[in-house]
Order: structure tokens, then sequence, then C-alpha cells
């Protein structure tokens, strides 16, 4: 069964340790030491004031079959861990410090939310990834055949004559079954301290996920977050005026649309693909926000506080270099609309795209996204630009990207050595530098495999795979199956008839073979597909290079 997630993160809202009320609230004389499903209906007082701390990952860890589990398990009368609280004394709300997921599965059964429905689509402002929508089908099957909806259990005790004995005494169970809870005592800085001591003693915060956490407020923490969601989700800008707000929703959805569309299904079966993987996975939050750091050039010392003693050395160069907290958003714009610009070289329509095809670049031998490759494209792309061998590369790009689809297993390799991610990406880069230095030499394949094996910095493991090197069962793995389409599509992708390289759906234009300036018409004789750089920017040097001769 596929590794669907179910995205519970709107059930819970999320609120500043620090958040203010309008009135004063005062120190409870008690507080509740159990939880029942009353107190977590949409309608409940408890509910309404129950909240996540702001920089709470996002809660979207679970499969369908743990949160069925949790339910199931929760109906049962089995032990579950006690969700550890704590209220605060300026707001009056009261924030999970430990046990959110547990809570917000029990919160999706009450709801039948699992991340689709009424709660869930205000929160993403209507727009659901298919994997997601996905896994809450996923769930709700699972729970129908496992405990029956909430609904169903509470109607349950209404026609007991006519329920079914197991169906009746869950029901039972239900009304005398609460979770457990504790309480942390004390100020904002004891909660926030309490959460990260927690979280990491039971399942460790990636060390992504905790760079940003930390760096929450930063520029670069706030456009990564806008950008995985499409400007949806936790407004984690909410505090920026409404047209900074706004801003940074619509630069969202820009770089969203060209870097996570289409939709990647499990199984390749077309050659429209996503530049930039799934959307939805535990990796994409990685990949993007590494990207907003590599466009903007950003060290980790100018925004990680725990590289103090790393800034101290530095000396004044540190202080001038840190990042400091973005206070009213146009810092982060700023970094969104680098990233725009980098997304923009490699894919959609823009005059300057290069249109790289996916399938070429960013996806494996058989079919696996890579998150390096990816981020290394991007860095080769700035570097084109920067270095003005655009025009010098496209006049060689055909057989660039010819060498990279016939030793797609050179990529594979670099990852498997170095690691993913940034890890990666100098050595990718490393390879199309020293791959476009040898075919401008004009050196054959030969040639320029010993090339990437000897002359480059850092050292490319790269090995020619031969047929006694690869496996196979006798039945097709769903690698092979992958394999099996890419190369299809690879083989019967259109082509650039200036470049003659390959063509991605999405990144594509018209052009007149003739030109207007030189009295050609829009008949269907005179139209050619084309890049979009290969249209405009290339199109015309070569022209104005011919004009001079």
């Amino acid at each position: 069964m596929p590794k669907y997630m179910v995205n519970l993160d709107a059930l819970i809202p999320r609120e500043d340790f620090e958040a203010l009320s309008p009135d004063v609230v005062t120190q409870p004389s008690g507080l509740m030491a159990n939880l029942g499903v009353s107190d977590i209906t949409p309608d409940s007082l408890m509910y309404n004031v129950l909240r996540k701390p702001d920089f709470q990952r996002e809660t979207a860890n679970w499969t369908p079959d743990k949160v069925a589990a949790l339910v199931r398990s929760f109906l049962e009368g089995d032990l579950i861990p006690a969700i550890i609280l704590w209220r605060s004394p300026k707001s009056g709300n009261i924030f999970a410090i430990d046990g959110a997921h547990r809570l917000s599965a029990l919160i999706a059964w009450v709801h039948d939310d699992y991340g689709d429905k009424h709660r869930s689509l205000r929160f993403f402002d209507g727009v659901i990834p298919e994997e997601q929508k996905k896994a809450a089908k996923m769930t709700r099957s699972l729970i129908h055949e496992s405990v029956g909806s909430f609904n169903e259990l509470k109607l349950a005790l209404q026609n007991a004559d006519t329920t079914p004995k197991d169906r009746l005494r869950l029901a039972r169970n239900l009304s005398a079954f609460a979770l457990q809870l504790q309480w942390v005592n004390g100020e904002a800085e004891k909660a926030e301290s309490s959460f990260f001591r927690i979280n990491q003693q039971a399942t460790p915060i990636d060390p992504t996920e905790l760079d940003m956490i930390k760096a929450r407020r930063k520029p670069n923490a706030l456009a990564a977050r806008a950008f995985i969601r499409a400007g949806t989700g936790h407004k984690y800008w909410s505090s920026f005026e409404e047209e900074v707000q706004a801003d940074i929703e619509s630069l969202a959805k820009d770089v969203y649309d060209l870097i996570f569309k289409p939709t990647l299904e499990l199984s390749i079966r077309s050659a429209d693909l996503p530049i930039a993987g799934k959307g939805y996975s535990s990796d994409s939050l990685k990949m993007v926000f590494e990207l907003v750091n590599f466009a903007n050039r950003l060290q980790p010392e100018m925004w990680r506080d725990g590289d103090s003693a790393k800034r101290r050395n530095l000396g004044d160069q540190a202080l001038t270099n840190s990042l400091p907290d973005d206070l009213d958003g146009t810092q982060t714009i700023q970094f969104m609309r680098a990233v725009k610009r980098a997304a923009e070289r490699i894919a959609g329509n823009s005059p300057g795209s290069l249109g790289l095809h996916p399938a070429v670049y960013f996806y494996s031998a058989t079919g696996r996204f890579q998150p390096a490759a990816f981020l290394a494209a991007v860095a080769f792309t700035q570097e084109l630009v920067e270095k003005r061998q655009v025009a010098r590369f496209t006049e060689f790009r055909v057989r660039f990207e010819e060498f990279l689809v016939n030793y797609k297993h050179f990529l594979n390799q670099i990852v498997q050595a170095y690691g993913s991610l940034q890890r990666s990406v100098p050595s990718i880069l490393e390879l199309y530098r020293v791959l476009l230095r040898s075919i401008m030499a004009n050196l054959g394949e030969n040639e320029t495999i010993l090339n990437l094996q000897t002359n480059s910095t850092p050292r490319l493991p790269v090995k020619v795979i031969t047929d006694e090197d690869r496996k196979h069962g006798r039945n097709f793995s769903s690698e092979t199956k992958n394999a099996v389409a890419l190369k299809a599509n690879l083989e019967h992708s259109p082509k650039c008839e200036i470049c003659h390289a390959r063509l991605h759906l999405r990144s594509m234009t018209i052009d007149h073979k003739v030109r207007k300036e030189d009295g050609g018409t829009g008949e269907p004789g005179n139209a050619q597909l084309t890049h979009p750089y290969c249209n405009s920017g290339y199109k015309e040097s070569r022209h104005n290079d011919t004009r001079t001769r």
C-alpha cells in the first residue's frame, strides 16, 4: 500500500506562546485531569481554546493505519500516553506541548476531517493536494471498517436494538473513556523549553525542521513556509500588513505552481513531471528551505543561533552578515522574489526560461526525484547567467543533455557517495561544469567520462554500469516500471526546433520560423515549438551574430 501521510494540521490552530488577550486573564484554581470526546467537538469550550505553538512542526507524519489504530486504541481503552498541556497566563489559551498528533487524530475522527473536510478546506484555502485527499479517503475507509464514524457510534446508543454488538460496546466505551492530561506550570519560556526537551526525547525533530523552528521569524524560514503550501495553511506571516501578506501569498502560489505542478504520482505515466518532485512529502520542506538559502546566498552562520561562536571568530563581518528577524515582511518578499527568478530560469514560459526537462535533470534512472539534482540545476543555471554563458550552453545543449540521459546512473552514484540535498550539490554542479567543458572541446563520450573521473574537484565517483552489474528478479519492480516509462517518455519527447534538445510540456513556446520583422506570418507552416529562451534570447543573439559578420 502506498505510504500516504494524513495531514491533520488544520485541526488545532497555531499561536504564539506570548500572544496577549484583550481581557485580563486570571490564574486557574484547578486544571482538568482528563479530556473526553465531548471536550473536542467543534462547539466545545475546550476545543475552542486549544492551540499548538506557532513553531510546532506540521501535524502530517502519521499514516492512515496509525490514525485508525489510535482511534481504535482509545475506544478499546488501551493505554495511550498522557497529553501534556500548558495554559498561557496571558491569553488563557491551552497549548499542546506533547501529544499533538494523538490529539489531532482523535479530533479528526470526531470532526470527520482527515485533511479534506470543512476545517481543512478553510485552513488550506481550498487547495488540497491529491495525495492529501487520497490519505484522507484511505483513513476514513479504515476507520469505517474498524470502529465506525463518531456520528455512527453516537447514534448507536439511541438505536441499541439494531446496532451490532461490537459497535454498541465501542459506543458505550465512548461515553466513559478519556485521555489523561498532564500540565506544565510556568511562563512561556518554561513551556517552550519543555516542548523542545520532550519532543527531542520522543521523536527527534529533524535538523532542518529544528533550524526552521529556531529561525521562525527570519525571512528565509518565512519564505520556505509560504512556498511549501502555496501560501495556504498556517499564515506565519499574519503579523505583517495586509498588502505584504497578499504579496507573500501571491509569490508563494506562483513558485509552487512552477515547481510542484502537476502533482507527482507514485508511478510515472507521462513526461509531464513537476520539476521539484512532490510538494507533499517529508523531504520537500528541507529542499525548499535549501532553495531559499541558496538563491539568496545565505550561509548557516548567518541565521543559526548555535553558530554564535563561529560568528565571534569572524568578527565584524559576521555582524554585518547576520540575518535579523523580519519585522515587516520586506526581506521575506525580497527572498521570495529571488527564488521566483531562480525557478523561472529553469521552468515556466517566461522569456528567459531554459525550460529544463524534469526527466533529464531532476529524476534518476529509476524515476525517483533527486532534490540534490534540482538544487544543482538551479546553481548551474545561475552560474551560466552570471558568466554570460547561457547562449554558449544552448549551442551545445542537445549533446549535454543526451549525455545526461545516457548516463543517468551517474547521478545516483554521486548521491549515494555524498548524501542527499546540499551535500551532493557541489559534486553534481562539478559534473555539469566538466561535462560542458568536455563537449565544448568536442571530446567523445569515453574521453568525457575519463575527464569526469580524473579532472574534477570534488572527486566524482562515477562508473559506467554494464549489463552484468544489473540484477533483476522474475517480476518487474516499481523502479523498473518507472525506468521503462521514463525512458519511453524521453524517447518520444518533442524537440526544440532551434537547439534540438527535449521540450517540457509546461515550458514550450510557439515561435515564428521566419520572424515577423522579416515578413513571417502566423500561418501554421511558419510555426515551430521551442524553449522560451531559444525563442527569445538565443534566437535573437544568433540573428545579431549573423548580421555583424
